[in-house]
């Protein structure tokens, strides 16, 4: 697995209110619990030192990383950005943005730009461009998955007890994942600018967290 993947996952297409969807919502809920994303955005987040003012997120689902940003950064304005509509049990003091975030980010204002296994969803060209839609952000914190045997083996491992959509998309995920100073470099974050951290975990996951002045 030297080379990126890209293989179109059957849940990005699906109706939300598919059975199949469902089941594979619920399976990513665990996924995330066992990779620990939500807690290693919530880290770097901290890590940072000053106050946060205002978050946004990629790809928010369900929400459930945004009332965690709520619970945790209190005063911060928490914006969650998706295809889906909002979720009908979100806290009206969540701002959400439905649509393509290409075409969305550029008129949302925040410090602060997360995201949980979305960005290899992504061809390296949009990758490119989600870059320099990052590039007015002060602090970038993604968890995504790691690009090498041991998760692909772990995920094997679990495939049995999963739904019939999460037994094709978890392994696509693996193999579009990414490697240490992929993402910095296909997002163009410009060396100078950034501080750049980047750490992989056993359990599968890389978490890139990149701070400015």
């Amino acid at each position: 697995m030297h080379q990126r993947l890209l293989t179109a996952e059957i849940l990005d297409t699906m109706n939300p209110s598919d059975p199949r969807a469902i089941r594979s919502r619920w399976d990513l809920k665990w996924i995330n619990a066992f990779l620990g994303n939500e807690r290693r955005i919530l880290r770097e987040l901290r890590r940072q030192g000053q106050t946060i003012a205002s978050i946004v997120e990629l790809g928010a689902g369900e929400g459930l990383l945004c009332e965690n940003l709520c619970r945790n950064f209190r005063g911060a304005t928490v914006t969650g950005l998706d295809l889906a509509p909002r979720p009908s049990p979100l806290p009206e003091s969540i701002d959400w943005v439905r649509g393509n975030f290409l075409e969305t980010l550029n008129d949302i204002s925040g410090e602060s730009c997360v995201g949980s296994l979305i960005l290899h969803h992504f061809s390296n060209a949009d990758l490119g461009r989600l870059g320099m839609l990052l590039a007015r952000f002060r602090t970038l914190v993604f968890c995504e998955p790691l690009r090498r045997r041991l998760p692909m083996f772990l995920s094997r491992i679990a495939l049995p007890f999963a739904g019939e959509v999460t037994r094709h998309d978890m392994p696509a995920s693996i193999r579009a994942g990414f490697r240490k100073g992929e993402l910095p470099l296909l997002l163009g974050l410009d060396l100078s600018r950034w501080e750049i951290r980047e750490s992989e975990s056993a359990r599968g996951t890389i978490t890139l967290s990149a701070s400015r002045g």
